[in-house]
């Protein structure tokens, strides 16, 4: 029975590639499953062979540390250059997106705080 490698998820395409290229180097036969039209599911890169599986597992637990390394020394790269997204970045590339998020989460605050808001005055 085929078992689920990576669940397809905001995966980036490069990502995608990678995986596919060390199953095939590795040749772990696999197979994928597309998204859903609704997006119920993502997709995912499945091992189709019980077998390979523990190979496939220690394969990709390998390559995603190596990658999450390589992201972080990345990003630390950015930070020491200066050329890393701020706040500041993101308003002024997306004002909009941002004051929305911002409304959202002031609301979600507002809503949370009303349970006490209306037991403190129902107490007096």
């Amino acid at each position: 029975m085929a078992k689920l490698l990576l669940n397809m998820r905001m995966v980036p395409e490069d990502e995608a590639d990678e995986v596919r290229g060390f199953l095939r180097a590795h040749a772990i036969a696999f197979h994928e499953t597309r998204p859903s039209r609704w997006g119920i599911s993502y997709g995912g890169i499945w091992v189709s062979e019980d077998a390979d599986y523990p190979q496939a597992r220690r394969l990709m637990d390998d390559y995603q540390a190596a990658r999450q390394s390589r992201a972080r020394a990345e990003h630390a790269q950015a930070v020491e250059d200066g050329s890393a997204d701020t706040f500041a970045d993101m308003f002024r590339r997306e004002p909009l997106r941002v004051l929305a998020v911002l409304l959202g989460i002031v609301g979600l605050l507002l809503l949370v705080a009303l349970p006490v808001v209306l037991l403190g005055r129902a107490g007096t």
